[in-house]
């Protein structure tokens, strides 16, 4: 039942204890903010790792080719590895069941004109799959297509940033452009949210870039991706089965950690969110450290004023109050300044988390956040606490006999 005349007492009372009732609250509410901040920054470090990955697709390995480091079957250490055409093929066959989609690269720089406009780009030379390992988005025309590669057309897919550096505009599909002295015919643009050097990049059919390569079938290297249903522990079977055939493919020692490269970006997904995570729990911890630190605060505050008041709650007694009353009255008061406090902190916690924004990239803190349902949560813990800091010492003075308290100095 609320009973207006006991609030109005207790607001009475906070406004003569004016000081003592701002350090209760500013300890409580600098215990919530600093959790709220900890545990925002933890999520903001975390998206930097899954925002660096996710560019590509997550279930991707990419394949290079080495030098060996070790003599093996009559070769000396020190051999170069090269992929070709027939590799790619071949894996294709023998790993059917784990593949989804693959593409061959082959990388090289252009000097790209149209009219007037002239830059340097990255080349990429790929097949159509390197589309949906990258994750591209076409904005007009089309991708390179199976039919390209047969035929070895001169096509080109730019990315916008290369379109509006040389055209001005997007809508440039069926334009053509000089890469390297060859006319290429741009068929599609794209963007990618891998950022400005992504989309400063120009993709051509491979077998047109091998043709123009003195009619080579060699390919820098090879991505991969493997069904997503084989999971983290099928990625890693599969990618140790390719390096093993690869090796036996090309005649490297299966000691020899350097004739094949393998970076299977699911892998490293997943210990870098491990690390991210780990990172975010010891955050956590100093974050719930300072809430238990406020906690603390609050309860040696809380038995300071009833030690204080112990004259004042005998008195009570004296005249007719209930040991029920006494404590309810202190655990009101408890819980209305830890609550407002509470609340007050969590408010700016989430304002100051808004604020930064894209001010700690550079720290690697990317939209740092804090679930509202765990802030909140923090939050109603603290206040709980803080009623329990109240209720102890309230209900050890209650009990006292209303003689001793009147005697108490």
């Amino acid at each position: 039942m609320f009973d207006r005349d006991r609030w109005v007492e207790i607001f009475e009372t906070i406004r003569k204890n004016k000081l003592r009732t701002v350090l209760s609250g500013f300890t409580v509410a600098l215990g919530i903010f600093i959790f709220v901040i900890l545990y925002g920054l933890g999520n903001g470090l975390k998206n930097t790792f899954q925002q660096f990955f996710l560019d590509d697709a997550e279930n991707v390995l990419f394949v290079r080719p080495g030098r060996t480091s070790i003599p093996y079957k009559g070769y000396k250490s020190g051999r170069r590895i090269e992929f070709v055409n027939s590799d790619i093929s071949d894996i294709e066959g023998q790993f059917r069941y784990f593949i989804e989609y693959m593409t061959p690269r082959i990388f090289s720089s252009v000097r790209a004109t149209y009219e007037t406009e002239s830059e340097n780009y990255s080349n990429i030379s790929v097949g159509p799959d390197h589309q949906y390992i990258e994750k591209t988005v076409m904005m007009y025309g089309r991708y390179i297509n199976e039919q390209d590669l047969v035929t070895r057309e001169k096509y080109a897919v730019i990315g916008r940033l290369v379109a509006l550096d040389l055209f001005g505009q997007l809508d440039v599909v069926g334009h053509y452009i000089d890469l390297n002295g060859f006319a290429y015919r741009v068929i599609g643009v794209f963007q990618d949210s891998g950022g400005d050097n992504v989309e400063r990049t120009i993709y051509t059919p491979y077998t047109t870039q091998q043709l123009l390569n003195k009619s080579t079938d060699k390919i820098s290297m090879f991505a991969v991706t493997f069904r997503k249903e084989l999971g983290h522990r099928g990625s890693i079977i599969f990618e140790n089965k390719l390096r093993q055939y690869l090796k036996e493919k090309k005649v490297i020692s299966p000691r020899d950690p350097r004739g094949v490269w393998i970076n299977n970006l699911a892998d490293s997904l997943k210990r870098n969110q491990q690390f991210a995570g780990a990172l975010q729990t010891i955050v956590s911890v100093v974050g719930i450290g300072t809430l238990i630190a406020g906690i603390i605060g609050i309860s040696n505050i809380m038995v300071f004023v009833v030690k204080e008041r112990t004259k004042e709650l005998g008195i009570r007694k004296a005249i007719g109050a209930s040991p029920r009353s006494v404590i309810t009255m202190v655990l009101q008061e408890s819980i209305l300044i830890t609550t407002f406090s509470g609340y007050a902190g969590l408010f700016l916690g989430i304002l100051m988390l808004s604020s930064v924004g894209e001010r700690l990239d550079e720290y690697f803190i990317t939209n740092p956040y804090i679930n509202l349902n765990t802030a909140i949560f923090a939050t109603i813990v603290l206040v709980v606490c803080g009623g329990i800091a109240g209720y102890i010492p309230a209900k050890r003075a209650a009990s006292i006999k209303p003689i001793v308290a009147l005697r108490d100095e």
